[in-house]
């Protein structure tokens, strides 16, 4: 992108190594929205439809609870969830509920379901929603790193689960949970692993991925946020609930800001690059902006009936429109991104048409190059579509799974799925599934 910062010197090998293992990688799902962290699935020779019969489950396994995301690498697949002992689940969006139980990662043969490790912690919760941990695992090579809901951030080895290193969020760096538990999926660069963190200086902070020595600690701001750091030509892109900001991811030295100050301090969804701006996100706000010079040039900012306001799942931009689910609405809609104007929106994928509350979602991944994605949505229904600037076009839905927690009175399954291996994997609070989705 001619308008962002060039890339910093360094950066170059770290971003050729990025691309590099995702190539090799093509058919895993290392970490939170794939390989490259953008919601892309690269495989080919899928279905094109939903077969008559149905699409066919490889297997399926038992699963606590958890919105964290399944990640698949290696023929592993790592699921992070939480056993409740004690206390009572209201799901209420301005309270905390007091739980005690155990975080736990298992690791489970891809191609059977079979668990060969786990490594499980004591962890009582004080969060709203406390139906488990929210980040995905993040595969890097040979080590596996976990951060959980009150901020238990550990780095474990991938063939037999020995824990290498582990730091606390609220005891090493005094950082107070926020209400929906940490929700910030590590980010690995290089011999960098980035993380949210909170508590006064240390919003984003810089662990050295093999020791869990701290490398660096930047930025204040009244909570962390609920959004993963991400890599934008060289820089370190943070979005906490007062600002979007740019640093150097060698030192977290300070480059831009940009304000924008979501409802509730939902910043969630991760910044996505447009062309030659960015897009960033929350819920109540947006903004596309362009980095010049060094400082940054607001192209537009939504209203409240334009752009997207999103929160559960990040949107997507396809080199026409950006695809996001609003989420007062409920929509998914396409979004000029020259303009901000909506060109269409749809209840379809998401509450049905007619369907009415807010924070319905559906996370969104695009099949290649191509105009085909796949929709996860709240009631676990797997839908093949056509998204383009002119319409929404369904292909094909099936249920892979049923929605096993609730919010705002109606059932959900809030788990972004992997789609590795011909297949998609997808999880609720009781279980684990592998659909296949190759073509026959």
């Amino acid at each position: 992108m001619n308008a962002l910062r060039q890339a910093q010197t360094w950066a170059a090998p770290l971003l050729a190594a990025l691309v590099i293992a995702a190539t090799a990688n093509a058919a895993d799902w290392p970490q939170w929205r794939g390989p490259e962290r953008d919601g892309v699935w690269r495989e080919s020779d899928l279905v094109e439809s939903m077969p008559e019969g149905g699409l066919k489950t490889r297997w399926q396994m038992p699963a606590d609870l958890g919105y964290a995301g399944p990640a698949v690498a290696d023929g592993r697949v790592y699921l992070f969830e939480y056993e409740k002992r004690a206390g009572e689940i209201t799901n209420n969006p301005g309270s905390r509920d007091e739980l005690d139980g155990v975080e736990r990662l298992r690791c489970l043969d891809a191609a059977t379901g079979e668990e060969l490790w786990r490594h499980e912690y004591d962890r009582p919760y004080n969060v709203s929603y406390p139906g488990g941990p929210r980040c995905t695992p993040t595969v890097d090579g040979d080590r596996v790193y976990i951060l959980g809901a009150e901020g238990d951030l550990r780095c474990l080895r991938t063939d037999d689960g020995k824990l290498l290193w582990s730091k606390s969020f609220p005891n090493d760096y005094g950082a107070e949970t926020p209400l929906w538990g940490h929700s910030a999926h590590p980010l690995v660069v290089g011999d960098l692993l980035y993380c949210i963190v909170g508590g006064e200086g240390s919003v984003a902070v810089a662990f050295d991925k093999l020791s869990g020595e701290e490398r660096w600690r930047k930025l204040s701001a009244y909570e962390p946020g609920y959004c993963p750091p991400t890599l934008v030509d060289g820089e370190l892109v943070v979005f906490h609930p007062e600002a979007v900001v740019g640093l150097t991811p060698a030192t977290g030295d300070h480059q831009w800001s940009v304000p924008i100050r979501p409802n509730y301090g939902m910043s969630i969804a991760q910044p996505i690059v447009v062309g030659d701006a960015l897009f960033a996100t929350g819920y109540g706000a947006s903004v596309s902006f362009r980095i010049a010079g060094g400082e940054p040039d607001v192209l537009w900012a939504g209203t409240p009936k334009t752009s997207v306001s999103s929160a559960n799942a990040t949107p997507i931009y396809d080199g026409r429109a950006i695809y996001g689910v609003d989420a007062n609405d409920s929509i998914l809609v396409a979004v000029d991104p020259a303009t901000g104007k909506r060109l269409w929106e749809t209840k379809a994928p998401t509450l049905g048409e007619g369907g009415r509350g807010r924070h319905g979602t559906v996370f969104a991944v695009r099949q290649g190059e191509t105009d085909r994605y796949w929709l996860f949505n709240e009631t676990g229904e797997l839908i093949l579509a056509r998204l383009t600037p002119e319409a929404y076009e369904e292909v094909g839905r099936q249920t892979i799974l049923e929605p096993t927690s609730d919010s705002f009175g109606r059932p959900v399954v809030w788990s972004h799925p992997a789609f590795a291996q011909g297949a998609v994997f997808a999880r609720n609070d009781e279980q684990v599934v592998c659909v296949e989705l190759r073509a026959e």
